[in-house]
């Protein structure tokens, strides 16, 4: 019932602006609550009119059967004076119902089975409405003896035009109630949702002119709520469109280099070829083809290391149980094949976590790689594992203080390390696998010189997967 209703109310204001329908459904509310109140008013009162009818006749019945009925019928003391002000008396009896009093109307008609049963006493007294040329009657009857019962009849003609009254009162009231309530149920709407007409209108100022500003919030309502949520998102999304930016613009930064290099390359191999006197040596080609092979490889590991920061999500990952100590060991031993300069000790123990294993295998690798690059020749990097933590330290001559809050921010190279290779990217690539992974990363540099990288990751324990 309640669910057709909702489809039915859905139905004729679905198309309506939505101030519209709060003024519509409030007037709709306030309808029917003064419909069921002037019903319930109209009602309670005819009952009272009624019971307060039925208690005056009552007691003027018992006041002209205390005065005493004689056979005659005639010497009723009250009859005339109850004819008088309208009231008609009867008399029933032997189951006859006569006049109480002489000119009195015949109203023969009004014999009834209740009348009988009170003046066989079956009931005390009675009361019921007839209706008499169209006029509704009251009739009541009380015992008056063995055999008698005393019978009143009232004209209800007064009663009903005070009636025929109220319900033009109560239909107009309703009728100015909902008018009035149609005209606030409008205005409180039209008032209550401006925030949200100017959420409406700043949505589609971002969408039409791509400007994140924020709207001023006002109140500490829900829609005060949901302006200052808004607001956020637009802040959240320029930080994003800014990075986005800044990610471009660090990245042609970094690939003008080596593509400037390249170019450069290119320009004398070709400038070789086409003019037979400029002829290039077997040293100079080598020395050019394996700078172009530098230059491509680390244009490639830039590149990848792009793509790497700059999707939301990392291709084909599957997170799965694994032994972080198992991708520390394959890192290690990639590292030593590329960096046979330098000594790597290795200590691990066991440590289950769930994870991507090529992202935790890269992050690692970059640590390292980071470590060989700075160690001196013959130098030692040390690497342990223990309860989650992978802690990878080397010899080399440390990080300055102003540097280490920026170490893992994108494209940030201290002086030192602008003049090696590398594109600034990787330490940020293991910050974020280890953020993907619940965990941290952390670095120091002691006062006797060497870096420390600290990753630590969160342990899987096979009754975490229920």
């Amino acid at each position: 019932m309640i669910d057709a209703l909702h489809r039915l109310v859905q139905k004729f204001t679905g198309r309506l602006s939505l101030a519209l329908r709060v003024a519509v459904l409030t007037t709709m509310a306030v309808a029917v609550t003064l419909s069921v109140v002037s019903a319930l008013v109209f009602f309670v009162v005819r009952a009272e009119f009624q019971n307060s009818l039925d208690d005056s006749m009552y007691r003027r019945a018992q006041a002209a059967v205390t005065s005493g009925i004689n056979e005659s019928l005639l010497t009723i003391p009250s009859a005339r004076s109850l004819a008088y002000i309208g009231i008609q008396p009867f008399i029933v009896k032997g189951g006859e119902l006569l006049p109480a009093t002489n000119g009195a109307s015949d109203y023969s008609q009004l014999k009834g089975y209740r009348e009988l049963e009170v003046s066989v006493g079956q009931r005390q007294r009675s009361a019921r409405t007839v209706f008499l040329d169209g006029v509704p009657h009251r009739v009541v009857a009380i015992r008056a003896g063995a055999g008698t019962a005393l019978v009143l009849v009232q004209s209800m003609e007064s009663n009903q035009d005070a009636l025929a009254r109220l319900k033009v009162i109560l239909l107009v009231s309703s009728i100015a109630g909902v008018a009035a309530a149609g005209v606030a149920g409008w205005a409180v709407a039209a008032n209550g949702l401006r925030p949200v007409r100017r959420l409406t209108a700043a949505t589609e100022r971002v969408a039409r002119t791509a400007e994140l500003t924020p709207i001023e919030v006002t109140g500490r309502d829900e829609l005060a709520r949901l302006t200052t949520s808004f607001n956020a998102m637009l802040q959240a999304l320029d930080a994003s469109q800014e990075r986005q930016r800044q990610l471009v613009a660090d990245a042609g930064h970094e690939l003008r280099t080596p593509l400037t290099s390249l170019r450069t390359n290119i320009e004398l191999i070709g400038q070789a070829a086409d003019n037979t006197e400029r002829h290039l040596t077997d040293d100079q080609r080598h020395e050019i083809m394996g700078d172009v092979r530098a230059q491509l490889e680390e244009l490639t590991t830039l590149v990848g290391d792009l793509v790497e920061l700059a999707r939301d999500e990392p291709l084909s990952r599957d997170p799965e149980p694994l032994d972080l100590a198992d991708v520390v060991t394959q890192a290690v031993d990639r590292v030593r094949l590329r960096a046979q300069e330098v000594e790597v000790e290795v200590d691990l123990s066991p440590w289950m976590v769930i994870g991507e294993p090529q992202l935790l295998e890269r992050a690692i690798t970059n640590l390292l790689d980071n470590a060989a690059k700075w160690s001196p020749p013959g130098g030692t990097i040390h690497v342990s594992l223990r309860d989650g933590h992978v802690t990878i330290a080397d010899e080399g001559p440390g990080i300055a203080a102003e540097d280490l809050p920026h170490i893992f921010d994108r494209f940030y190279r201290s002086s030192e390390a602008r003049t090696l290779p590398g594109s600034g990217l990787g330490l940020s690539i293991v910050k974020r696998a280890a953020e993907r992974h619940g965990g941290t990363v952390e670095v120091s540099s002691p006062p006797d010189g060497g870096t420390v990288f600290t990753l630590t990751l969160p342990e899987h324990r096979p009754d975490d997967q229920a």
